[in-house]
């Protein structure tokens, strides 16, 4: 790893003593810059000199306020000193630094992301004012190709959080514009490696949602690692077939599962009929021939099988009439 990328934490000075240090100096240099335009005006030599001390005084004062910072529970400071990395505030407190430090803010807390959202910046009126925030839009699916080439709509939330501040300011040029396009892109490679939908216990998109959103989450913190990103979790959140074949896809669903229903009654009704044939053979009922037998199998199996309530028959005859 390179050294820019090694985080480096450190605990600077408490900013309550510069603090009073810096409202006093600021005191004193009033007192001395009226002290020394009095003198200057009754001639004495002292106060010019007292006048270039508290001017002095005072700029130095002035850039002391420029050192202090205030960090809140989850959040943290990248300190730079033209353009060198000096390390990372993340402990809560009110601190005074080098004036000269650039600080950088970086966010600690948890954030999501849903994927096909887009961010609108900020914006600013002629005085600087911001005017409206920095907001995102919700997701809009993505369609994308599943392993049979099917067309699907898909939506995955993730959530995440910066762990490594160097890596999220220097390796990236925008880690939370990086963490947008990676989730996208590792959710479309997901997509394409499973089928929608699957009968033969394969990993399917709609029927594993836990191994699926375990290798969506896997995907995506490979691809964040060098942002300092880590993926506390990833989830599908909308998933359909496109709309151009979906109602293709819902007849065939239809259809598979008429055939299951049918194949489930078919096994029930064979095992039925065998249970009636060995009961009248064991209690010595009737004794069938093979075509009587076939016969009654076929009318057991019409009944049984059929998808309405069959009519009765009454053979007031013979059993061979």
């Amino acid at each position: 790893m390179k050294e820019s990328t090694l985080e480096k934490l450190i605990t600077p000075s408490v900013g309550w003593g510069m603090l009073a240090a810096s409202l006093i100096g600021s005191l004193l240099a009033i007192g001395l810059f009226v002290g020394g335009v009095t003198l200057a005006s009754g001639s004495n030599i002292a106060g010019p000199i007292l006048v270039v001390l508290a001017i002095g005084l005072g700029v130095v004062c002035f850039f002391t306020f420029f050192g202090f910072i205030a960090i809140q529970p989850n959040e943290a400071r990248v300190l730079l000193l033209f353009g060198n990395y000096i390390g990372t505030v993340k402990e809560s407190g009110f601190y005074w630094v080098n004036p000269f430090y650039s600080k950088k803010k970086v966010s600690l807390r948890i954030r999501n992301f849903e994927t096909g959202s887009t961010t609108l910046g900020e914006k600013k009126n002629e005085a600087g004012a911001i005017i409206q925030a920095k907001t995102r839009t919700s997701g809009r699916p993505s369609k994308v190709n599943d392993r049979d080439g099917n067309p699907i709509d898909i939506t995955a939330v993730v959530v995440w959080k910066v762990v490594n501040t160097a890596e999220a300011m220097f390796e990236v040029d925008d880690y939370e514009d990086y963490v947008s396009v990676q989730s996208e892109a590792a959710l479309r490679v997901l997509a394409s490696r499973h089928p929608y939908d699957s009968h033969d216990n394969e990993i399917s998109l709609r029927g594993s949602p836990e191994e699926v959103s375990e290798h969506l989450k896997t995907d995506i913190q490979d691809r964040l690692d060098k942002a300092g990103v880590e993926v506390v979790e990833a989830r599908i959140s909308h998933l359909a077939y496109a709309p151009e074949i979906a109602a293709a896809m819902l007849q065939r669903q239809q259809a598979t599962a008429i055939i299951a229903a049918r194949s489930k009654i078919v096994e029930g009704a064979v095992g039925m009929v065998k249970m009636a044939l060995e009961h009248l053979k064991e209690d010595n009922i009737v004794d069938l021939d093979d075509e009587r037998k076939a016969a009654m199998v076929s009318n057991l199996l019409v009944v049984l099988c059929s998808d309405r309530h069959a009519q009765p028959v009454v053979n007031t005859g013979s059993l061979y009439n």
